[in-house]
């Protein structure tokens, strides 16, 4: 498990320059796209992540296997 956590904190940590101007539109695809693939991969029963500039996410498996997501974003101007 601690496998798992260490790649997710890379994949979070990729691009510190992105990290600065992420957009709900790409938060929102990041979620959608490689959080879900590690949930599923790694067979996750819940997680909630944070980028630190207030966007969230929180996933949990649902009885039929199926992923329900919940994530929210944050924009500073």
């Amino acid at each position: 498990m601690s496998e798992s956590l260490e790649e997710l904190k890379r994949i979070m940590q990729e691009d510190p320059e992105n990290k600065k101007k992420v957009s709900p539109q790409k938060w929102a695809g990041f979620v959608e796209s490689t959080v879900v693939n590690f949930f599923d991969e790694h067979n996750v029963e819940k997680l909630s992540i944070e980028d630190g500039n207030g966007n969230k996410a929180k996933l949990a498996r649902t009885k039929d296997n199926g992923i329900k997501i919940e994530y929210s974003s944050t924009v500073l101007m």
